[in-house]
């Protein structure tokens, strides 16, 4: 077991919701960072080096399409897990998220218990296969 909580980086322009998954994943005790855009993670992320980057799909400045992509081909960060939680719930924006190489695409709304697991279940996955 690790000694230290695995980091989640929350990406996600809307307040009330950054703050939702913020406040759900620190009560089960996951280390939980913020941005408000694409460009704001893609900025911070590196110093953060998360575990998990859960990311909207619609936002200013940088969507998450895009920062997904970024992510994937960064050498620092293309092994992260990546999660997003956006509204966009056509077959034809999961298939955009699977070509990506997300490891997990959940729509709004959520439930926010569901979520803290499916981070944890990824996690679960993710040290099966390093170890």
């Amino acid at each position: 077991m690790n000694a230290l909580p695995a980091r989640v980086l929350v990406v996600e322009d809307d307040e009330m919701i950054r703050e939702l998954i913020r406040l759900n994943l620190e009560l089960e005790g996951f280390e939980v960072f913020t941005a408000v855009d694409g460009q704001d993670c893609l900025d911070r992320v590196e110093h953060i080096a998360p575990h998990v980057i859960m990311l909207d799909v619609m936002m200013p400045r940088l969507d998450g399409w895009t920062a997904a992509e970024q992510l994937r081909a960064a050498e620092s960060t293309h092994d992260c897990l990546i999660v997003l939680v956006t509204a966009r719930a056509q077959e034809e924006d999961r298939k955009h998220g699977e070509r990506i190489g997300v490891d997990a695409y959940v729509t709004k709304p959520f439930d926010p218990q569901a979520l803290v697991e499916l981070v944890r279940t990824l996690l679960d996955q993710d040290r099966g296969r390093t170890v």
